[in-house]
């Protein structure tokens, strides 16, 4: 900007002010825009490591090429969480361990296997609900294009629904 002008900003309404200072309120459409976002960039910096790596990696190798990107491409993630199961009002530690929690709201699983099967889908599922995270990405990096790997899952307020990401 010159220097010499001044910036006009609008004046906001009641009820945009309101919506914008109160910490109580909720804009639905934009954490989902946010997830959106987040699960794009994410899965930016899986196509990274497929195109550098290929398919037929273990498991671990893509994981550490992913870890390694992940912090590379700036994410605040966390590796290897730790999820317990509330049961009886005790938590306890059933051995659940997210691969990936990216910016504390999308949640990454990794496979490096020869199909998907339901029960990778499940296990994606299990950590939606135990964790209370609403998006979900299952990540199956062998395979010869990555977009024929990816899962989006969704445990939303209406249910759970499995996505596949536009083309």
């Amino acid at each position: 900007m010159h220097p010499g002008r001044v910036r006009r900003t609008r004046k906001l309404s009641t009820t945009e002010e309101r919506r914008t200072r109160s910490p109580l309120f909720f804009d639905f459409r934009h954490a989902v825009m946010l997830h959106d976002v987040i699960a794009e960039r994410v899965l930016g910096a899986a196509m990274k490591v497929h195109t550098a790596m290929g398919a037929g990696c273990l498991e671990s190798t893509y994981d550490a090429c992913f870890r390694y990107q992940l912090t590379k491409d700036g994410f605040a993630f966390e590796h290897q969480l730790r999820l317990p199961v509330l049961y009886d009002g005790v938590q306890v530690d059933a051995g659940y361990r997210i691969d990936f929690l990216v910016e504390n709201c999308v949640i990454v699983v990794l496979k490096a296997v020869e199909k998907l099967l339901p029960l990778h889908l499940a296990q994606v599922l299990t950590y939606l609900k135990l964790s209370g995270h609403q998006v979900g990405l299952l990540i199956n990096f062998n395979v010869a294009h990555l977009r024929d790997g990816i899962k989006r899952v969704m445990n939303g307020h209406s249910g759970v629904s499995e996505q596949w990401p536009s083309k």
